[in-house]
């Protein structure tokens, strides 16, 4: 009789030590400023908004306001950008393209046109060369016109060239969008299907799409996505590649994309939201380390969602929210990460 109480002791020992490990485990970060920041700024931020911290394989914090939830489905613009270049960059893994392939090898109407020497880095990097359209209505308008990517594309070689290939960095649609048609002509396949079955598909992101409003998708800035479908494409890239113990890019992939393309050149067109950044293959490089290398990236769009993977702290994060973004934002989103990383120590030197 004794035998057995003592070993149902041993088993309660057991469970309650386990029980205080998790709650340990649960409860060693404490985000209660970053609440009260996003709470005490939500009328500036957007009344529906949802902010996620992903790290040691889990959401260590989410926070809801307003009508949005995890769930909540919503233009992410720019964001996109970060999604297409993972998919030229699974194309770069199978050897099928090289980021120093000239975009005319694919698409000859750029030879036509007198532009053979962009590449594909320069597409992923903005630097085409290609004079873009800055003003928003006007592009939303000139997309409008166009049935398909190709279409679109094809446009693009008939544009004045305003700098050679790789001199010059100015942000727009225009590279991500070339690059993606070549994928159309490598792949075979649409480009809606190419991003279904290499990445949104792998990475459980069920939620999210290029399916817009016009015929032809836009690769630059059209998908609408969720915040559990994001955190998913950005658990990737922090974990250099791998989701759910399956490989989706190579580990030289996520570090070439997260290399900086813009030492010293010019900045032709550069968003006041993303100013004293560098770029890297569809990605911005927020924080670099004394030698240049990054340390944070990002991916920051138009209507205001904030993705972004700090590699020293080893987590990721997003504020996911339908308000265009500003500079106030841009201060408010810095001063989030900023309360986030005062909770999670740097491994970093």
């Amino acid at each position: 009789m004794a035998q057995k109480i003592s070993s149902n002791c041993l088993k309660f020992m057991l469970v309650l030590s386990f029980l205080l490990l998790c709650l340990l485990t649960k409860s060693q970060y404490n985000f209660s400023g970053v609440d009260a920041f996003l709470t005490s700024n939500q009328k500036t931020l957007g009344k529906d908004l949802v902010a996620v911290v992903y790290k040691d394989g889990k959401i260590v914090y989410q926070k809801a306001v307003g009508d949005f939830t995890l769930k909540s489905q919503a233009p992410i613009a720019s964001c996109s950008k970060w999604l297409t270049a993972a998919l030229v960059m699974s194309f770069v893994d199978e050897g099928k393209i090289s980021l120093d392939d000239k975009v005319s090898t694919y698409l000859p109407i750029y030879e036509t046109y007198g532009k053979a020497y962009i590449t594909i880095r320069n597409c992923l990097a903005h630097e085409t060369g290609i004079t873009d359209n800055q003003h928003m209505i006007a592009k939303i308008l000139e997309r409008r016109k166009f049935e398909s990517l190709e279409e679109e594309v094809n446009s693009f070689a008939k544009r004045e060239i305003a700098a050679n290939p790789g001199t010059t960095f100015a942000y727009g649609t225009i590279g991500l969008n070339i690059a993606a048609r070549i994928v159309e002509v490598v792949g075979k396949k649409n480009f809606g299907m190419l991003m279904k079955q290499r990445i949104l598909g792998p990475l459980n992101m069920k939620h999210t799409t290029f399916e817009g409003d016009s015929d032809a998708p836009n690769p630059s800035g059209g998908a609408v996505s969720t915040p559990e479908d994001y955190i998913n494409f950005l658990s990737m890239i922090l974990n250099k590649g791998m989701f759910n113990g399956k490989r989706i890019l190579s580990e030289a992939a996520i570090e070439k994309m997260q290399t900086v393309q813009t030492v010293n050149i010019p900045k032709i067109y550069i968003p006041k939201t993303a100013e004293g950044f560098e770029y890297g293959l569809g990605e911005w490089i927020q924080e670099q380390d004394d030698k240049g290398n990054s340390t944070v990236v990002s991916c920051p769009g138009l209507f205001g969602t904030w993705p972004f993977v700090d590699k020293c702290r080893k987590y990721a994060g997003i504020v996911f929210v339908k308000s265009l973004l500003s500079d106030q934002k841009r201060e408010l989103y810095l001063e989030i990460k900023k309360r986030i990383d005062e909770e999670i120590p740097s491994a970093c030197n």
